[in-house]
């Protein structure tokens, strides 16, 4: 007689049971657990385990005991997860301070074995140091937009990680040699970049060039900080945050390969250029909201009218070359761009070359008070936009009348809620008594207590409710301006009479520096003929126009040496 499905069956599974007794080293109890987590796990439970229940009993007849006891079971299970996720965010948090404290011992022991014998510690005081020149604008007085600067002796956890993030890839492509090149935490440029940046202040950056790898890693680590503190004080942050305007393909992809060792920190780039197709692009930018965008100005248009990407909450604009936008023909696309943002975003500009052009573009973006920064001390980039106008003159009343009419053009392009700071240099206190009586002459009010006194009242807190003339104006003479350490505030000097060449460049170099409209007006006699060979070539240098007047007495000085 043949056996049933369901007979063999049970003698299978009956076999099965003896050989799982034989070699099991578990017990029975043990076993039917583990069976049922496999039938679980595997989508198979019998007809009864889904349908058990506690019976009630005279003590408790609707079963709240078993409820209770569910409750207070879940409350616990709550109570150990949340000390579970404390004690993993203090574990992250160790491991944060672990890495910085790491970074800058390697940093540390990087420096004591370099050639120049430089720390970490040396390197903040000579920055510290430098800052304290009045040619150097100090990060305590610049003029931002948020207030006053807070605490920054520090340097933010996230910075350093995102620096170290940028810098342990270059290691592993090949580009950075830890053991020769510099750290980039050792860079006192990119420290003061920080500063300003989490001041909220624009930034002209006046080097000379491009910007290198180093300083757009700083610029990007320093926009990811502060991106992670808004969001941990609980702000809003719109994104994009961050758009850096490049003027070519290969820069777009230079720069969003420089970003992408952020995106493990929660930083995402994406960078738009001719390169890409148009509908890839689109698509991008509708799968993820990037914080950080990388664009050409002409693709970033082309998006912007297709509705494909919005910049109205952009909060920092990075230029990078703005000579080489001027020179494109993109001024006006430029500006578009500026439009479309809303409100006052931080703005940084880079460029390798400050001409006419430029420096017109840059008083156009950059309208409030800014920052200068510069790798170098040099001349050039100290006095970037800022004009040099050389008068050659005759008689005392030919100098007279044109520092007059100097004034009178000062005033009439300022705009009538402001007043134009000018400071009008001679040589001696009689000659600046003469000055003060024929400017009050032709309707200027000038502060004789903040000139010649001694008093250290700012002229500018001065109403000129009784004048025409909206020009706050300061006379000094040459011992007068020795006492003044900080000029940097007076957008137009005249040099009525022309300083020994080392006072005409500090006084270049330490004017003018929280605006880009600065003049610098300097009258040139025969008895100045000393100082025509260095000044013309400084004028050539920082290409400015030099009078013919002015290569007349460099030739006349020529041949009376021959």
């Amino acid at each position: 007689m043949a056996k049933g499905d369901d007979a063999v069956r049970r003698k299978r599974n009956k076999a099965g049971r003896k050989r799982m007794r034989k070699d099991s080293n578990v017990s029975a109890r043990v076993a039917s657990i583990i069976a049922s987590k496999q039938r679980r796990k595997s989508g198979k439970r019998r007809v009864c385990e889904g349908m058990c229940f506690s019976l009630p009993t005279p003590e408790d007849p609707f079963n709240d005991r078993r409820e209770r006891k569910l409750a207070d079971a879940k409350k616990s299970l709550k109570h150990s997860t949340g000390k579970d996720s404390k004690l993993k965010k203090k574990i992250a948090q160790e491991d944060i301070e672990k890495v910085v404290k790491r970074s800058l011992k390697k940093l540390k022991n990087a420096s004591e074995e370099n050639d120049n014998g430089t720390s970490l510690t040396s390197l903040s005081k000579n920055n510290s140091t430098a800052l304290q020149d009045p040619s150097i604008t100090k990060p305590g007085t610049c003029k931002g937009k948020q207030g006053p600067l807070r605490n920054t002796d520090n340097l933010s956890k996230f910075l350093v990680l995102c620096l170290n993030a940028i810098q342990d890839a270059w290691i592993k492509e090949g580009s950075f040699d830890a053991d020769k090149d510099r750290h980039l935490l050792a860079n006192p440029w990119g420290i003061d970049l920080w500063k300003y940046c989490s001041d909220g202040s624009d930034i002209l950056e006046t080097s000379g060039h491009n910007p290198t790898r180093e300083q757009m890693a700083w610029v990007v680590s320093s926009a990811a900080d502060i991106v992670t503190r808004k969001e941990k004080e609980g702000q809003y942050v719109a994104t994009p945050f961050l758009l850096i305007l490049v003027s070519s393909q290969e820069e777009a992809i230079e720069v969003r390969s420089l970003c992408k060792p952020l995106k493990s920190l929660g930083i995402h780039t994406v960078s738009l250029h001719p390169g890409a197709s148009m509908d890839h692009q689109v698509q991008g930018l509708k799968s993820c909201e990037p914080e950080f965008l990388v664009s050409t100005p002409e693709r970033l248009m082309e998006l912007i009218s297709l509705k494909a990407v919005d910049i109205s909450n952009i909060s920092l604009l990075v230029l990078n070359g703005l000579e080489t936008f001027c020179k494109e023909g993109l001024v006006d696309l430029l500006k578009t761009i500026r439009c479309q943002i809303l409100g006052d975003p931080q703005i940084l500009i880079f460029s390798d070359f400050f001409g006419n052009v430029c420096t017109s573009m840059v008083q156009h973006l950059l309208v409030r008070p800014f920052c200068r920064l510069s790798l170098n001390d040099s001349v050039v980039s100290q006095s970037a936009c800022v004009t040099q106008s050389v008068y050659v003159y005759t008689s005392e009343d030919e100098q007279f009348f044109k520092a007059i009419e100097i004034l009178k053009e000062a005033s009439a392009n300022q705009p009538h809620s402001q007043l134009a700071r000018v400071l009008l240099l001679v040589k001696t206190k009689n000659k600046a008594e003469k000055l003060i009586t024929s400017l009050g002459a032709e309707g200027f009010n000038v502060y004789h207590e903040c000139i010649l006194g001694g008093s250290k009242q700012d002229p500018s807190t001065h109403s000129h409710e009784h004048s025409d003339n909206r020009v706050a104006l300061s006379v000094m003479d040459e011992q007068k301006l020795l006492s003044i350490t900080d000029i940097g505030d007076f957008e137009v000097v005249v040099l009525v009479d022309f300083p020994p060449f080392d006072d005409y460049v500090g006084i270049l170099t330490r004017m003018a520096r929280h605006s880009a409209g600065g003049v610098l007006h300097s009258f040139f006699c025969e008895s100045d003929v000393s100082s025509a060979a260095p000044l013309v070539k400084l004028l050539e240098q920082c290409t400015q126009p030099v009078p013919e007047n002015l290569r007349n007495y460099l030739g006349t000085l020529s041949m009376s040496t021959l």
